[in-house]
């Protein structure tokens, strides 16, 4: 049996059957000895795109199939371990892959109607960023299309969605592959690839890589400190692919697809927030028409750093914007959820480790 993918995207058939959690072998194999014919396949993904929770919704089938693939086939390759909700409307989930890896994503909700989504590449990062809570773990693996994609299509069983940033877990451009599958179809669940935006660190072969393909994608840097010694200090990535090597590549992006490369910088207090950085990262950004700076308030996560005031917040802004650099400060979304990336995970083993020293102590003392 050879199922043939819903729609002309153009998309693979391994790929989207992957999304469901099934490879290509088990959804066929199940079909096949079930005597249906190929089109099943693409109606179960229709479903699934538009936020089914399971089989049992998708009218369309027979009942008796629908209760065969729940019994013979996984609906999904993610296991929901935790979810939260902000008072400001953010959702966190954290989740677990069939191989007990742990996965984290977020849905951030605003006042205009976006529903905005950050998904994982990786499970924990090998990069160890030293503000982050991703970089204090043990790096797992590189995610699949199907544990990134399945991120998408929990969020959009809550309510429709229309962007996705790949900022969440991991390094993106070091599983490209996959996250570039993912970008394919997401288009189906309601994010078109223009609202589509891949975050790096500065993996220089990942952005070489990234620019080679033709998806209207955005790109995205997570920069920090335009000093190198500082960036170095902050972002060990540096020092195997300098910042000015990087730039050359995201000014490359900008000359051939004419759309602006986003420069993430957390503001760390004290760190990298001094109006001298601020002058120092408008100097690095030429020409300035090719790049549009978003400064993060930073979300605490325990790895020893701080959040700069507002007051400085703004300063830094003003002196970007003097020098000709456009520049906005993002909304904080999140914060009494542990929104941050990997923050949850981090709390849970940091929960756990208490726990277990108190069980320790506790039998010491017995």
């Amino acid at each position: 049996m050879q199922p043939v993918a819903p729609g002309a995207t153009g998309w693979s058939q391994i790929a989207w059957f992957m999304v469901l959690g099934m490879d290509l072998e088990l959804l066929s194999t199940t079909l096949e000895e079930l005597g249906e014919p190929g089109f099943r396949a693409a109606q179960v993904w229709e479903w699934t795109a538009r936020g089914a929770t399971g089989y049992d919704e998708m009218t369309n089938l027979p009942e008796s199939l629908r209760a065969e693939l729940a019994a013979r086939v996984p609906f999904s390759t993610l296991e929901l371990i935790d979810q939260a909700e902000s008072r400001d409307g953010t959702v966190k989930a954290l989740f677990h892959t069939e191989d007990g890896r742990p996965v984290e994503s977020v849905m951030m909700r605003y006042r205009d109607g976006r529903r905005s989504i950050c998904v994982s590449s990786q499970s924990g990062c090998p990069l160890t960023c030293t503000f982050c809570a991703t970089g204090t773990m043990a790096f797992g693996r590189n995610l699949t299309t199907a544990e990134i994609i399945d991120q998408a299509l929990f969020f959009r069983r809550i309510e429709p969605i229309d962007h996705c940033v790949f900022m969440g877990m991991g390094e993106p451009m070091m599983n490209l592959d996959n996250v570039l599958a993912a970008c394919d179809l997401l288009p189906d669940v309601g994010v078109t690839n223009r609202r589509t935006t891949v975050s790096t660190v500065g993996w220089l072969p990942g952005i070489e890589q990234f620019n080679a393909q033709d998806r209207p994608v955005r790109l995205a840097l997570s920069l920090h400190a335009a000093d190198p010694t500082l960036r170095s200090k902050i972002m060990p990535v540096n020092d195997r692919y300098p910042l000015e090597d990087v730039l050359d590549a995201c000014r490359k992006h900008w000359r051939e697809t004419n759309r602006k490369v986003f420069i993430e910088y957390v503001m760390l207090a004290g760190v990298n927030d001094h109006t001298k950085h601020a002058k120092q990262l408008a100097a690095a950004l030429t020409p300035h028409g090719a790049f549009k700076v978003n400064l993060i308030p930073y979300n605490p996560t325990g790895t020893g750093y701080d959040g700069s005031a507002r007051t400085t917040i703004g300063s830094f802004r003003d002196t970007l914007l003097a020098a000709g650099v456009p520049a906005t400060v993002r909304l904080t979304r999140g914060q009494d959820i542990a929104a941050a990336c990997g923050q949850l995970v981090a709390d849970k083993l940091q929960a756990a480790a208490v726990s277990e020293d108190d069980a320790v102590m506790t039998t010491a003392a017995t």
